[in-house]
């Protein structure tokens, strides 16, 4: 459980003085002193046979269990193990982001400090990364859960459906932590609020090409759930912001503006039949089809508003430097300058594949 680390070189407690590892590993820990032990010794019996290299950046997102002090006394010991000390709890989006703020490797790879995960299928998830340059992210589907509470079961399967159908990026296991990455996609997202139940969504819409793979999934043995039915309303409402992120942050115009139309042209309509109506001599006064018609066309008029704001905000954020319109990579073909290109084949000698 070397880590990889010739002992010529200082050990990663100072990252700023060793080579980049190849690997990252990050997981986020809240309250989970019992795990930790037996989480970096199964890391570190996972990669020990890999020819990458690796580090393991343990974030502590607050615990109050002594955590904290656990994650010390094991990274004196180990010299791949780079805890991060969050100065309260944060939530774990805000964890993952600080690992991924730390991360020096051209892979990295997400995990639960719970050991429902499967640190012996890291390997696996980096083996599809190595051979397939077409994949970017590597997702885990806990094929076989182990899950035994109905309320854990019945949300998950909920939520997969849902945010699979709305942001069309389908996974069967949206709440798999096992996951890994190339370096550039980690670099592209952020994480804020409770987006880590989004992060496939998050990835495909900064160009990631995705895989899913079957992985190994535990029963919990030690410590306690920090998940519940509850977690279900929200995830509803975070997935109404990733829509929304995905579908219209560079037109907000076409949100707003496009419900607006459609409240203002029914009002409009009423408005113009109670005109008529008030030209052939009728009372409209007392209707209250004139209230629905005026608040029809006031709150259409309202959203308009709203979209044009923010496709102004918009401009200003991008314009003044914000977060890029697209993400690209350049191909860059390995030819040698100025060498004599290849003689065009003869008229006799060309292939005849004509459809």
């Amino acid at each position: 459980m070397d880590g990889h680390y010739p002992a010529s070189h200082p050990t990663p407690h100072d990252p700023a003085r060793t080579p980049a590892p190849d690997v990252s590993i990050v997981v986020p820990i809240y309250n989970e002193v019992d795990n930790l032990p037996d989480l970096v010794a199964r890391i570190g019996q996972a990669m020990a046979g890999q020819p990458l290299t690796w580090e393991l950046l343990a974030v502590d997102d607050g615990s109050s269990d002594g955590s904290r002090a656990r994650l010390r006394e094991l990274a004196a010991a180990t010299p791949w193990l780079r805890p991060v000390m969050l100065a309260r709890n944060y939530g774990q989006s805000s964890a993952l982001q600080a690992g991924f703020d730390r991360v020096r490797g051209r892979y990295v790879v997400t995990l639960d400090a719970d050991l429902q995960n499967e640190p012996g299928d890291i390997p696996l998830l980096l083996q599809r990364l190595e051979t397939d340059p077409e994949v970017d992210m590597v997702s885990g589907w806990r094929k076989d859960r182990q899950d035994a509470e109905l309320s854990r079961k019945l949300p998950s399967r909920i939520a997969n459906k849902l945010i699979s159908n709305a942001t069309g990026v389908h996974l069967h296991d949206y709440g798999c932590a096992l996951k890994a990455y190339r370096r550039p996609i980690i670099d592209r997202i952020r994480l804020y609020g409770e987006l880590h139940r989004f992060i496939p969504s998050l990835a495909k819409e900064a160009g990631a090409r995705i895989a899913e793979v079957p992985v190994r999934h535990h029963a919990r043995t030690r410590g306690v759930s920090k998940y519940g039915i509850d977690r279900t309303f929200r995830v509803i409402l975070d997935l109404i912001l990733i829509v929304f992120f995905m579908r219209y942050r560079q037109r907000p115009l076409h949100a707003f503006g496009g419900l607006g139309l459609w409240l203002a042209a029914p009002g409009a309509l009423i408005l113009l039949w109670l005109l008529v109506v008030k030209l052939f001599g009728h009372d409209i006064g007392g209707r209250p089809l004139l209230l629905v018609g005026v608040m029809l066309v006031l709150m259409g008029a309202q959203m308009i508003a709203a979209g044009l704001i923010g496709e102004l905000l918009t401009r200003i954020y991008h314009e003044a430097g914000g977060a890029p319109q697209f993400h690209a990579e350049e191909v860059v073909v390995d030819s040698e300058p100025n060498q004599p290109s290849a003689p065009a084949p003869s008229a006799q000698s060309a292939p005849q594949n004509i459809a």
